[in-house]
């Protein structure tokens, strides 16, 4: 089982990233992905996650109206798309594979001008 995270980067207040996560080796349209994101000193927390046919999402309420997840069953691959990014969004930002307890090694995501 394999999960390698893209797409992070040093972005400006108010912009927009948006993150890749290419999964491997297990069925990867059976598998709920979450995202989670870990900040210095904090604990990691669930940003999103979606369902495997994609037909359910759900956010943590800090990025509601702001981030969108999504999913390419057919490229084995689940997306993160951030807008309108803040400071406070800054985080290793980790995809996580539920029914396979599988996580990627993080991508790095800074919010500063």
């Amino acid at each position: 089982v394999q999960l390698v995270e893209s797409g992070g980067g040093l972005v400006q207040p108010g912009g927009s990233l948006r993150l890749s996560c290419a999964a491997s080796g297990f069925t990867f349209s059976s598998a709920t992905m979450s995202w989670y994101r870990q900040a210095p000193g904090k604990e990691r927390e669930l940003v999103a996650f979606i369902t495997s046919a994609g037909g359910s999402t759900n956010y943590a309420d800090s990025v509601k109206g702001r981030f969108t997840i999504s999913r390419d069953n057919a490229k084995n691959t689940v997306y993160l798309q951030m807008n309108n990014l803040k400071p406070e969004d800054t985080a290793v930002y980790y995809c996580y594979a539920l029914q396979f307890r599988a996580w990627g090694q993080g991508t790095q995501v800074t919010v500063s001008s």
